[in-house]
């Protein structure tokens, strides 16, 4: 029998059915899918691919409606997994921002009523990783439900290290750390490694050393992302299959990790 594989993390693309064909064609059995506010995708010149990022960049520093713009991006999301329950489980976005219990309602209201089962992906610039405590704060009310941060540039070391303490803070929350930290990966996999409910996720990332160190040092917790459309699955996959150390390793970064995961929530 083939090994479990889910990616645990990729984004809503169009033509959906490419994607589904990519995931079928590689033996992905089901992929972690997040919202997405805006699709690069479609994007296949220089200035088409700008003005999609100056999109990005709009949302993000609040010169649009961003809680518009989230849930309309989060409708997109919720449509295309609920036509295809098979291929695809949801993590839903959640602003930055609100109070405890606007949060709590937020993700009653989108998340678990939409029957996700996570957040994310939060990106956050450096200095703000406070944002994200009411987030936490609101989480212990929700048994299981995951939480992926994005953990490469703009994020410093300094953020990092935060993070891993807010982490800290809530040991009952899994919390996922995105990209191996970017360029701090090796301080990145020290710091998840001593903390129990963190867990590194490989896409983006920046060395093959950090995917091998990752594996090595913290089996249980890696977990296979490819970040699609901005990485590819096939490469990731088979970088995994390149640098675990045995096949038991393989088959736990794979998918019987995040499996895991998604069995304890409530």
């Amino acid at each position: 029998m083939n090994n479990l594989i889910i990616d645990s993390h990729s984004h809503v693309t169009f033509p959906v059915s490419k994607h589904i064909q990519l995931m079928d064609d590689l033996g992905i059995n089901k992929t972690i899918l997040f919202s997405t506010l805006i699709h690069p995708e479609k994007a296949i010149k220089l200035n088409s691919f700008k003005q999609e990022m100056e999109a990005l960049n709009q949302i993000l520093n609040n010169n649009v409606n961003s809680i518009s713009a989230r849930k309309n991006s989060m409708k997109e999301l919720v449509e295309v997994v609920n036509q295809y329950p098979d291929k695809y489980i949801g993590f839903g976005s959640v602003p930055l921002g609100l109070e405890v219990e606007e949060t709590k309602k937020w993700i009653k209201e989108y998340i678990v009523a939409n029957n996700l089962k996570g957040i994310g992906e939060f990106t956050l610039g450096s200095g703000q990783i406070a944002f994200l405590k009411p987030i936490f704060e609101a989480l212990k009310e929700f048994k299981g439900l995951s939480i992926w941060i994005h953990t490469f540039a703009p994020l410093q070391l300094d953020d990092i290290v935060e993070l891993i303490e807010l982490a800290k803070q809530y040991p009952e929350i899994p919390v996922i750390f995105g990209h191996l930290g970017g360029i701090n990966w090796l301080q990145t996999i020290e710091l998840v490694k001593n903390t129990p409910n963190a867990y590194i996720d490989t896409s983006a990332f920046y060395t093959t050393f950090a995917l091998t160190l990752a594996m090595n040092e913290i089996p249980d917790r890696t977990i296979f992302g490819a970040d699609y459309p901005y990485g590819d699955p096939y490469i990731t996959i088979e970088a995994i299959k390149r640098y675990a150390p045995n096949a038991e390793v393989e088959r736990k970064v794979l998918g019987e990790n995040f499996r895991k995961l998604l069995d304890n929530i409530a």
